[in-house]
């Protein structure tokens, strides 16, 4: 079971950051009018168990509710705002960025090890 933790407050961001330091986090960001975000999710969940990535945390943003955040994100990070989007924080920083179904949770297990 994929364990998601919602993100649905820009102060979220300064405690993901934090985290990174002290283990990977993930961002999805997920768009529930896309059916390409909906397949992409449905990915990321059946993926999760055989990834091995049970000690990584999990967040996922629901864009049509909490679009501010994105762009937050966005400008955080350095990264091109896209959905469905995948993004892995290590040490305050993003160390892998896929979306749509570029997303593979066997490379981020790679960069986790």
């Amino acid at each position: 079971m994929t364990p998601w933790q919602p993100l649905t407050q820009a102060e979220q961001l300064t405690d993901i950051v934090r985290e990174s330091f002290e283990h990977p986090v993930l961002i999805f960001k997920h768009s529930t009018s896309c059916s390409i975000s909906a397949a992409a999710k449905g990915k990321v969940e059946r993926q999760w168990d055989e990834a091995g990535l049970s000690a990584t945390k999990l967040y996922y943003l629901d864009l049509l509710r909490f679009r501010p955040i994105s762009s937050e994100i966005a400008e955080k990070f350095g990264v091109r705002h896209e959905s469905p989007q995948l993004l892995l924080i290590q040490n305050g920083e993003c160390s892998y960025d896929a979306s749509h179904m570029g997303i593979r949770l066997s490379e981020v297990a790679q960069l986790v090890k």
